[in-house]
């Protein structure tokens, strides 16, 4: 990728695209991107998931994330703003779930210097503007109090993470209004040592009780501002949202997602998320 100037084109659908792989149809997965054998998704049988959609429309905030610097992907500007396939990467988040029934505003936390990247955009959905803070726990925090107070859930999204499958998004909500807190997580696939501090190993960790988190991460207004409550009164820091709700000694239920929601780091997710983009068209943006 030689220019790294932004370009707000619209998605096109292309008839072009391959149709999802299957077993019969002769074309394999891409290889390394860690799909069960026969199928481009995750299965993901979630038993914890509602049947019937139990979230009404307009009841979820959605707070996109896009004030990261982003030092790994070695460009010009944050990697939210790159340019994947003439869109903004945090442009595919903001197009996607301003189609969700259940989304009643978006909140977009960035720098002043990017806020026409959203604001020019023409989406259905009330758009908020947030400041980014010292840290991503501070960039939520300042997320979480523009919600509008008849907000029922909250979910934290990362702009980096443009490949979610709406309908797991869907799921994630299904069990956050279920159970309070809910985030997308896949089954981790290596095999993860803890190590010592002289970098020796010290065991290694059973795989199967592993999940690797994502976004979007769904929790009920009450209980996250409860969370952060505590963490800042006892000085604790956070990697994600959930976390705080830990903290709390509270449920988080994981709901199962796809290996499709990378979220673009580095050059090589850059090329990883293009290919994807190609294979499965229903992960682009409309």
């Amino acid at each position: 990728m030689t220019t790294m100037s932004i370009n707000i084109a619209m998605c096109k659908h292309s008839s072009s695209f391959p149709s999802k792989v299957s077993p019969s149809s002769g074309r394999k997965p891409p290889i390394g991107f860690g799909y069960r054998a026969g199928s481009m998704k995750a299965f993901k049988p979630n038993a914890s998931s509602t049947d019937a959609n139990n979230v009404e429309d307009n009841s979820v905030t959605l707070v996109l994330l896009a004030g990261g610097v982003g030092k790994r992907m070695g460009a010009n500007m944050p990697k939210q703003y790159l340019p994947l396939l003439d869109v903004p990467i945090a442009v595919y988040s903001l197009r996607k779930f301003a189609t969700m029934r259940e989304i009643g505003e978006i909140v977009v936390v960035c720098n002043e210097e990017y806020d026409d990247v959203f604001t020019s955009e023409k989406i259905s959905k009330p758009l908020v503007i947030a400041r980014p803070g010292a840290e991503r726990q501070d960039s939520v925090y300042n997320g979480i109090t523009k919600a509008r107070k008849e907000t029922k859930l909250l979910a934290i999204h990362d702009s980096a993470r443009p490949l979610t499958d709406l309908e797991d998004a869907r799921r994630c909500f299904e069990d956050g209004a279920k159970f309070g807190a809910a985030v997308l997580a896949v089954k981790c696939k290596a095999t993860i040592k803890q190590a010592n501090k002289d970098g020796s190993i010290d065991k290694t960790l059973d795989r199967s009780l592993l999940w690797e988190m994502q976004t979007p991460q769904v929790i009920e207004p009450n209980l996250l501002k409860e969370g952060f409550q505590y963490v800042k009164e006892n000085g604790l820091e956070v990697t994600d949202d959930v976390s705080v709700v830990e903290h709390l000694g509270k449920r988080v239920q994981i709901t199962e997602g796809s290996y499709y929601n990378i979220k673009v780091t580095t050059p090589e997710d850059m090329f990883i998320a293009e290919r994807l983009l190609n294979e499965e068209p229903k992960l682009r943006c409309v």
